[in-house]
């Protein structure tokens, strides 16, 4: 920011400039992390790498002095977190707020207390040997769903307003993956919504009074999903639907969901949560399960359906009283690494250009890039930034692995300017100027494309160098698959 008026602030990449004359703003001096425990795997390491763009460009100095901003962090079901924010932010210190207590139910600012005083959420884990899981979900959801409109309609129905029933009458399906769920989604639709009328009539042998009620499932053409393939529109009103009190029309029997459910809903009406097959991780079935019961007046109930052909299954099913009375301790260390080779693939551009746009305001207009002809040798300090992140990013590493990171990853800034400055020159030659992106019109061509830009096929390989991501999933190309179906010609016998 170089200028300011009544509008707002103006710099070097603005169409206009202010009045006011300014040198420049401080940068944020407080960045707040929520989630910190998602920022893992894949999406983790892109992060990392590119905060390392966002700390230079926080950063400010006073005198010989380099200040950074602060990062508060909020985060659950993490371990090794202090390993986790040296790879993201690369800090080397963590202050835990709020800090240990007099013991370790008690912190001062949280108390855990006893299942006595309030309600604790339930879990039940059922297998059988000799059924499939879609059998066992079947009678699962047969059972639960005819057992809660019992009690439902024996606790005053839709008459009773604050029915005490209400958090179970809609199930919430967790699956680990689409397939799963896709195959169980047809069992819901068809065979428990035509099962449920007349399941009064199950009772044990010298029983009055069954514990099931009949029960009309208000699913009209297909189960409602909180899942990937649907709309962010369809989600929201899902939600929507979801926090409606059964008494009300609009509300839900069952929702289907995979690990999208993990974080961001937070309807506390929620009370009974069916998991297919145990979840790939302890911090995914923490997570997952804690989104059901968020009112301790109405205690969640999670039932887990274990496939006992599987390992891991059966033997989480053979300790399961143990598992979950200690499963915090069970939470898997989280995985960073934004400086591996395939995550520099990725990244690096990106990281890069951002760096080198927001750092000078040679560099910052779209057309900025073209200036790599005149000024790259300004660009050499950047080469070390990055570089010495690298270096630092884990503490783990030895002397000699920590120098050939460091060396790699400056040959690879190197060999990035040098094919950028490559392609300015073709430019100028053909008296085209290079922008980062498609900004400005006129005469010129862009340096940033995306990673399945098909303009990429007619263009020289250096310009695959500079494919940014926009989204995770946008990395890799699709396959077409045409079905071919052959008619089968008849013969006669003579033939």
């Amino acid at each position: 920011v170089n200028s300011y008026s009544d509008d707002g602030f103006y710099g070097a990449a603005s169409q206009k400039s202010g009045s006011g004359a300014l040198d420049g703003l401080k940068p944020p001096e407080l960045i707040i992390q929520d989630e910190l425990h998602l920022i893992s795997g894949p999406m983790g390491t892109l992060v990392g790498l590119y905060e390392t763009a966002l700390d230079e460009l926080s950063s400010y100095m006073e005198g010989a002095k380099r200040i950074r901003p602060k990062v508060i962090a909020s985060t659950a079901t993490v371990r090794r977190a202090d390993k986790q924010i040296r790879a993201l932010f690369n800090r080397d210190k963590v202050d835990v707020f709020p800090p240990p207590g007099p013991n370790i139910r008690d912190s001062f600012f949280a108390e855990t207390v006893s299942s006595d005083q309030v309600n604790a959420r339930e879990y039940i884990g059922i297998a059988a040997k000799g059924r499939s899981t879609k059998m066992i979900l079947l009678k699962t959801t047969l059972a639960i769903m005819g057992a809660s409109q019992k009690l439902f309609q024996e606790n005053g129905g839709k008459k009773n307003k604050k029915n005490p029933v209400d958090p179970y009458m809609t199930v919430l399906g967790y699956f680990n993956s689409l397939r799963e769920l896709g195959g169980s989604r047809r069992i819901i639709e068809d065979e428990v919504k035509t099962r449920l009328t007349g399941y009064y009539h199950r009772k044990r042998v010298g029983e009055e009074r069954g514990l099931f009620s009949d029960r009309n499932l208000r699913i009209k053409s297909k189960a409602m999903e909180l899942t990937s393939r649907v709309s962010t529109n369809e989600v929201s009103d899902t939600k929507r639907r979801l926090s409606k009190d059964y008494h009300d029309p609009d509300s839900v029997d069952v929702v289907l969901a995979t690990n999208m459910i993990s974080v961001g809903l937070d309807i506390t009406r929620l009370g009974l949560m069916l998991v297919m097959g145990q979840p790939k991780t302890t911090a995914e079935y923490i997570q997952s399960s804690s989104r059901v019961g968020r009112d301790d007046k109405k205690p969640g109930l999670v039932v887990t359906l274990y496939n006992i052909h599987r390992h891991r299954d059966r033997s989480l099913y053979e300790k399961f009283c143990a598992y979950h009375e200690t499963f915090y301790r069970e939470v898997e260390a989280t995985s960073v690494t934004p400086f591996s080779p395939r995550a520099l693939d990725r990244g690096l551009a990106g990281t890069l250009i951002s760096l080198v746009r927001h750092s000078s305001p040679t560099f910052t207009p779209p057309k900025g890039a073209f200036e790599i002809l005149n000024h790259r040798a300004e660009l050499d300090e950047i080469i070390e930034k990055i570089a010495k992140r690298a270096k630092e990013h884990d503490k783990n590493l030895g002397k000699e692995d920590k120098e050939k990171l460091y060396r790699d990853v400056k040959d690879r800034i190197n060999k990035l300017y040098d094919e950028w400055t490559k392609i300015a020159a073709q430019d100028s030659e053909n008296n085209i100027t290079l922008q980062y992106q498609t900004e400005v019109g006129g005469s010129t061509s862009r340096l940033i494309y995306d990673f399945l830009d098909p303009q990429l096929d007619n263009l020289p390989k250096e310009y695959d160098l500079f494919r940014c991501n926009r989204s995770m999933r946008d990395v890799e190309p699709a396959i077409t698959l045409w079905k071919d179906t052959l008619s089968r010609v008849s013969k006669s016998e003579d033939e």
